[in-house]
């Protein structure tokens, strides 16, 4: 093997780790965007039953959702009622 072809296969290599390395980054930055959903979601969910204003905005929101799949999601849910508490 040459120098020049020794120093393309590395050069080859090389890309290949950076494109492993952004790949990986790329899977842990969506991990955490979708931990952060769910964490986001759970907590507007449970603040519904604690109070009415969150309720509505869940309401608001379920009138956003377009797609027949997303929508299929919430078939038979129903948001929680909140209960009023005695100031």
């Amino acid at each position: 093997m040459t120098p020049i072809e020794k120093a393309k296969q590395q050069v080859e290599q090389a890309k290949a780790r950076y494109q492993a390395l952004l790949a990986r980054q790329n899977a842990e930055e969506r991990k955490l965007d979708t931990r952060r959903k769910v964490i986001l979601g759970g907590l507007l969910i449970d603040a519904a039953g604690k109070d009415e204003r969150f309720g509505r905005v869940i309401d608001e929101l379920m009138k956003r959702i377009t797609r027949d799949h997303d929508q299929k999601a919430f078939e038979g849910w129903q948001k929680p009622v909140s209960i009023e508490r005695d100031s």
